[in-house]
C-alpha cells in the first residue's frame, strides 16, 4: 500500500515540477555561490601581489623620508570566506573581504567598502541558503495542504476509512512519503555542493546540515498542525501561505523597522565629522597643544621631540592621531549599537524561525555580522601595530633602505567559531514538538468528526 502511494504521489504533474523547481534553483544557487567565492578568492590573491608590487614602486619613488613614504604606503588585511560561505552568502556581499589601511587616521579608512550596483545588492544573491529558508518550505505547502481534505472533497475518504486498519496511519502514511521527497532532494542538493563547491566536511557543514533538516522538519510540523483542523483544501492552503509570509516577510520587516527605531545611529555621521574636524582644525591651532595631546596617547614617544621647523612628520601624524581620539567616542558607541541590533536580532529571531535558522547558518559559514565586526577588529589591531612600529622610525629619521620591506605581507584574518550544535537546533526541535503535539491533539478530535 505504501509503494502504490508513492507512486500516486509521483504522477502528480505538481509533484514533478515542484522537485524540478527545486533542483533547478538549488543547483544554480550552489554555482552562484561558488562564483562568488572564486571571485573573492582571486580578488585576495591578486591583493598579496599588488601589496607587494604597490611597496616596491613606493619605495623607489619615495626613499628619502620616511615619512612621507608611509603617507602613501597602503597594507591589506583581508577577510577569506570559508567555501561554506558559497551556500549561505549572508552579508559578504555588502561587507568587503579586503581592506587596505595607511598608517593615518583609521576612522576614514576602515568603513570603506567596494564599489556595488545598489539595485544587485538590494535583489541580493540567490544561495542554497535562501532556497532551504524560503522556496523549500512553499514546495511543502504544495505537498502537504490537501492531505485528507482532498479526499473528503472527492468523497472517497469514507472508502478510505474502511479500508484501513487505523486511518492515524494512513496520514503518517502519506506525510512520511512527501518527507521522503522532501528530504530526498536536500540530500541530492547537498551532496551536489559538497562535490561542486567542493566542501570540507567539518563541524559548520555538519551543525547546517542538521539545521537545515530540523527546520524542514519544523515546516512539516506546521503542515501537520494546520491538517489536523480537518479543514478545506482552500483554507489549508491560504492559512499555510499566511503563516509563510507572516514567518518569512512581514515578521522580519517589522523587526528590522523596530531594530532601526530602537537603536538609531546618527554616530555613524558624527564620527565622520569629529574625524574630519579633528584632524582639520589642528591645522590652525597651536602645534604644542596637538603634541601634549599626543603625547598623553603615546607616553613612550615623549623622547621626540618637536622641531622648530615649519613642518614636521612628528606633528602630522599627531594631527593624524588626534583625528582618530577625537572621533573615538563616536565610533565606540556606533559599534556598541551595532553589537546591541544584532544581539537583539538574535533574541527576536528565536519567534522567527525562519530568520533564525537564516542567522544560524550565516554564522556557521562566517558570512554574518558578527563575523564582519571581529574582522573590522582585527583591522584596527593591525592598524596600530603598524603605527607602533613606524612611529619610531618616522620620528627618528631612518633612513627608508634600514628596512626589509619583502617582510610586510598581506595579513589575512581567520575566525574558528564555536558551535554549540544541540543549544543551536533545540528552539526548532521545541517548536516541532509543540505543533506536532498539537497536532496530534486537534487531529484525534477531527478524525471522530470525518
Amino acid at each position: 500500500m505504501y509503494l502504490l502511494a508513492f507512486k500516486i504521489f509521483l504522477r502528480n504533474k505538481a509533484t514533478y515540477w515542484s522537485i524540478a523547481l527545486l533542483l533547478v534553483t538549488g543547483i544554480a544557487s550552489i554555482h552562484i555561490g561558488k562564483k562568488f567565492v572564486e571571485k573573492q578568492t582571486h580578488m585576495i590573491e591578486k591583493t598579496a601581489q599588488i601589496q607587494k608590487d604597490h611597496i616596491k614602486k613606493h619605495v623607489g619613488f619615495f626613499n628619502k623620508e620616511m615619512g612621507l613614504l608611509m603617507y602613501y604606503l597602503r597594507f591589506s588585511v583581508v577577510n577569506q570566506p570559508p567555501m561554506l560561505s558559497a551556500i549561505a552568502i549572508g552579508q559578504r556581499d555588502i561587507n568587503p573581504a579586503v581592506t587596505g589601511v595607511t598608517i593615518r587616521n583609521l576612522n576614514e579608512q576602515i568603513y570603506d567598502t567596494d564599489l556595488n550596483n545598489p539595485s544587485s545588492l538590494l535583489l541580493g544573491n540567490l544561495d542554497l541558503n535562501f532556497v532551504f529558508i524560503y522556496l523549500f518550505p512553499l514546495i511543502i505547502i504544495v505537498f502537504c495542504y490537501n492531505i485528507v481534505s482532498e479526499e473528503r472533497e472527492k468523497g472517497i475518504w469514507g472508502l478510505t476509512k474502511i479500508q484501513s486498519k487505523s486511518v492515524m496511519q494512513v496520514i503518517w502514511m502519506q506525510f512520511s512519503i512527501r518527507m521522503l521527497v522532501i528530504y530526498g532532494v536536500a540530500i541530492l542538493l547537498i551532496a551536489f555542493a559538497a562535490i561542486y563547491l567542493p566542501l570540507p566536511v567539518n563541524k559548520p557543514l555538519v551543525a547546517s546540515i542538521i539545521l537545515l533538516f530540523a527546520y524542514l522538519l519544523f515546516w512539516f510540523a506546521i503542515a501537520f498542525l494546520i491538517v489536523s483542523f480537518g479543514k478545506t483544501s482552500n483554507y489549508n492552503t491560504i492559512t499555510l501561505l499566511t503563516v509563510w509570509i507572516t514567518l518569512n516577510i512581514i515578521g522580519p520587516a517589522f523587526l528590522n523597522l523596530w531594530v532601526t527605531n530602537k537603536y538609531n545611529m546618527p554616530e555613524a555621521l558624527e564620527t565622520v565629522i569629529h574625524q574630519r574636524e579633528g584632524y582639520h582644525e589642528k591645522w590652525d591651532i597651536e602645534k604644542q597643544v596637538t603634541m601634549n595631546k599626543f603625547y598623553a596617547h603615546y607616553p613612550q614617544f615623549k623622547a621626540y621631540v618637536l622641531p622648530k621647523k615649519e613642518f614636521s612628520w612628528l606633528w602630522y601624524y599627531a594631527m593624524q592621531q588626534m583625528g582618530d581620539d577625537d572621533a573615538q567616542q563616536s565610533a565606540d558607541q556606533m559599534l556598541q549599537k551595532t553589537i546591541k541590533r544584532e544581539q537583539f536580532t538574535q533574541r527576536a529571531s528565536l519567534f522567527m524561525p525562519s530568520l533564525y535558522a537564516q542567522l544560524q547558518l550565516n554564522e556557521f559559514a562566517q558570512s554574518d555580522l558578527n563575523n564582519h565586526l571581529h574582522y573590522l577588529q582585527s583591522v584596527k589591531k593591525y592598524h596600530e601595530k603598524l603605527r607602533l612600529d613606524f612611529y619610531p622610525l618616522i620620528f627618528g629619521e631612518k633612513p627608508v633602505n634600514s628596512i626589509n620591506w619583502n617582510a610586510f605581507e598581506m595579513k589575512r584574518f581567520t575566525e574558528t567559531s564555536s558551535i554549540g550544535l544541540t543549544q543551536t537546533v533545540l528552539p526548532l526541535l521545541l517548536y516541532t514538538f509543540l505543533f506536532g503535539i498539537l497536532g496530534l491533539f486537534f487531529m484525534k478530535k477531527t478524525l471522530f468528526k470525518l
